[in-house]
Order: C-alpha cells, then sequence, then structure tokens
C-alpha cells in the first residue's frame, strides 16, 4: 500500500502498486520522485501540462523501452476560422502513429453550412454538441436528407457529395472521422472551388443549359464554411418533381439511442455493420467508465483503436511486447492511439467523475479480445503454472476467480 501522507510527488513517498493519482482533480503537481529515485525540476516548466500529464513526469515503474508518441489534443491543432464557425484537425501529420484514421474537429453556428462537397476518403461523424441537418446523393441518384443531435453519426462512403448545416440556438460541434490518416481537411473537393474558380463560364452554360452570363457573379474561391439562412423543416425543403426519388441508404444512426452493455463499471455501446450497415469502413464503441472504475486489460485484433476523450480524465498504458511499455493521460478533447494488437487498458483516474469516450476503429466490425476472458477459458493448470510456479496458494485463488463472462468495464476495488 502507498505510504508517506497524502502526497504521493515526495521522495519519501512509497508505492509498490503504481497505483493511479488524479493530479488535476486532486490539485497535486507531479515531481519525477518515485520509489525513492529521482529528483525535484529546476528548470523551465509547463505546470498545467504537468498536471494533465501525471505518468509522463513520473511514470509508473513498469513503463519500459523506447515508444512514439500516442497522444495529442486538439487544443495543440491549428484552427481554420471561418464565417460561422471553424475547424482543427488530428492527422498522421501531427499525430504520426495516427495512420489508419484522421480526425477533425467542427463547429457551426445556427444556419452556417459546411458547403456541398465530397470526399476521396470514407467520412463518419459522432455529434458532440446541438443539432445538425445533412444531405447527400447515393450512387443511383437518390437523394437524402436528416437531422442529427447529440450521440448521433452519419456515415458518407468515399466520393459520395453531402453537406452539413448547424440548426437551432447556438448550432452545432462534431467529431468527423476519415478512413485515412493521411487525410487532409484542405484537400476536400467544393463546389464553389470547382465553379467559381476554376471552370470556364462558357462551360457552365452548357453544362447547366444556362447563359454564360447567370455565373458572372458566382463565388471565385471556395467558401468552405459560411453563414447560410436558417432553413424550414426538412419536408419544406426537401426537393421534389420530375426525376427527383428517395435513397433506399440509410446514412445516419442514432448510437447513443441504443440499449447499452451493462457492465459492473460502466456501460458499452458498438457500433458496426451489424447496425449501422452503410458504415463499411468506420466501426466504433462509446464507453462510459464509472469513478475508479477502469476499461479491463484487452486488445484489438483488426484495426488500432483511435480514441477520442469526451468527459473525465484517464489513465492508458500501451503494452507492445519486446520488453515494452509506455503510459498516457488523456483529458476532455484529446485523442489517443493503440496500434493493433497492443495489450492496453483504460483506467478512469477520478474517485468522483466518469470517463466518456469514443473508442473509433477503421474496420466493419468492433472486435477485441479480453485478458481475462481468455485466461478464464483457458485451462487452470496452464495459467497457474504461467504466473504463479512460486506461490501455488495464490495460483488457486486466481484461476479460482477468473471469469469467463466478458465484463468489458471493471468496478473501482
Amino acid at each position: 500500500m502507498p505510504s508517506s501522507g497524502n502526497d504521493p510527488f515526495t521522495i519519501k513517498h512509497r508505492d509498490p502498486t503504481d497505483a493511479k493519482i488524479d493530479a488535476v482533480g486532486e490539485g497535486k503537481q507531479p515531481l519525477p520522485l518515485r520509489g525513492g529515485e529521482g529528483a525535484d525540476i529546476l528548470g523551465p516548466r509547463n505546470l498545467d501540462r504537468e498536471r494533465q500529464a501525471p505518468d509522463m513526469v513520473r511514470p509508473p515503474s513498469t513503463d519500459h523501452g523506447t515508444m512514439p508518441n500516442m497522444k495529442w489534443s486538439f487544443a495543440d491543432s491549428h484552427t481554420r476560422i471561418e464565417e460561422g464557425g471553424w475547424a482543427r484537425q488530428t492527422t498522421v501529420r501531427e499525430l504520426p502513429t495516427s495512420v489508419e484514421l484522421a480526425g477533425v474537429n467542427m463547429r457551426l453556428d445556427e444556419g452556417a453550412i459546411r458547403e456541398l462537397h465530397w470526399h476521396k476518403e470514407a467520412e463518419w461523424a459522432y455529434v458532440l454538441e446541438g443539432k445538425v441537418r445533412v444531405t447527400a446523393i447515393d450512387t443511383e441518384g437518390g437523394n437524402y436528407i436528416d437531422e442529427v443531435e447529440k450521440g448521433d453519426l452519419w456515415y458518407f462512403p468515399a466520393g459520395h457529395p453531402h453537406s452539413l448545416q448547424g440548426l437551432g440556438k447556438g448550432g452545432c460541434e462534431f467529431l468527423l472521422i476519415f478512413d485515412d490518416g493521411n487525410f487532409s481537411e484542405d484537400s476536400t473537393f467544393l463546389l464553389t472551388d470547382w465553379l467559381g474558380a476554376h471552370t470556364p463560364t462558357s462551360v457552365l452554360a452548357k453544362n447547366f443549359r444556362l447563359a454564360p452570363e447567370i455565373f458572372e457573379r458566382i463565388p471565385q474561391k471556395e467558401k468552405y464554411i459560411f453563414a447560410g439562412s436558417v432553413p424550414s423543416s426538412m419536408e419544406n425543403e426537401n426537393p421534389s418533381g420530375h426525376g427527383i426519388k428517395q435513397s433506399k441508404l440509410r446514412f445516419t444512426h442514432k448510437m447513443l439511442a441504443q440499449k447499452p452493455d451493462k457492465a459492473p463499471g460502466g456501460e458499452v455501446r458498438i457500433t458496426d455493420t451489424t447496425n449501422f450497415p452503410i458504415s463499411k469502413t468506420v466501426a466504433a464503441a462509446h464507453v462510459k467508465i464509472q469513478p475508479g472504475g477502469m476499461r479491463e486489460m484487452h486488445w484489438h485484433p483488426n484495426a488500432d483503436e483511435w480514441s477520442y476523450f469526451i468527459h473525465g480524465r484517464a489513465r492508458v498504458t500501451v503494452f507492445a511486447s519486446s520488453n515494452t511499455a509506455r503510459s498516457f493521460d488523456y483529458m476532455p478533447g484529446d485523442v489517443g492511439i493503440v496500434p493493433k494488437s497492443m495489450g492496453h487498458y483504460i483506467e478512469n483516474l477520478s474517485d468522483t467523475e466518469e470517463v466518456e469516450m469514443l473508442e473509433i476503429f477503421r474496420a466493419p466490425k468492433f472486435e477485441d479480445f479480453s485478458l481475462e476472458q481468455w485466461l478464464g477459458e483457458t485451462p487452470k493448470r496452464i495459467v497457474a503454472e504461467h504466473i504463479f510456479m512460486a506461490d501455488k496458494k495464490a495460483g488457486k485463488a486466481f484461476v479460482d476467480g477468473l471469469s469467463a463472462e466478458k465484463y468489458v468495464v471493471k468496478p473501482k476495488l
């Protein structure tokens, strides 16, 4: 058990268990002191950043070896500010380990429009706050209009044109995910960029069967995000007439409306092609971890994990094999990466606040292996002889307590 009073960052403090420390919640200032080793810091310091990353300043004794950085905060991303909104991205350029997926955090005020556009990559989105109207068209010419709100998703396959508009007082904010870490929000195919800046008016006239003069005052550069008028109801605005048909595809999904899988330490909702069929390249889990709880030790065999933290504070230790492990701490707005098949857990640092997060994967289905379930379905003798050859009594207690049932989130002890 820990010793030396309430301050874990002293030379006399001892904690052979490497227990979590909520430096932000407890108002502690981390120092590189552990088990009687280390020293204080004499040089320049960023005290706020140190409190947000106590396991970087004073890593657990179990951390070892060299590992690439697995953490980035959207607060460190460049923000593109436009009329009625903004956008900032986390790609392989900001976070080199983000090779499979890229993310964009975007805000649209009421009436603001993310202009008609399309991408080379598929787009998956989670609404963080507010309400959004989405429009799209499928490859058979079927149109789609829907309104989504907090906890809802949309997915547009690669090349499918679409638009987004903020609705209601305050507009909206959402997280966009693209199925290529090299994605750039600046490489989008934009309607105004194509028509106004890079197509002769004679061609526009021929294509749309109108006089060239009609196009004299169209925008000469991209609009990207711009202030639009507040729309009327979907029923009033849905196109009608000759040739108009509705898409047979469902581009949106209500993730938080799903019944959660309850666990002793929290809950999980999983959305993939089993319940959102169009989302063929992105699967996700919405996870809540109760105060002091932990997303169990596990790994994902089919894709890297791209985590986004919505609420709370968490510690993640990534086991990379080859005598290598590294711990990272996360705050709201942070992005975490865990490469495919690397073991990890997600521990709630706080004993008073829950952690809410998304686990996102470039895969058609969510897959993970539970460490305890695996051991619980392996002969007890084999398990005990791997770990407890030196203490048969402890080995028996361990294997007898194993559960073959998966508990995705474990409660506080």
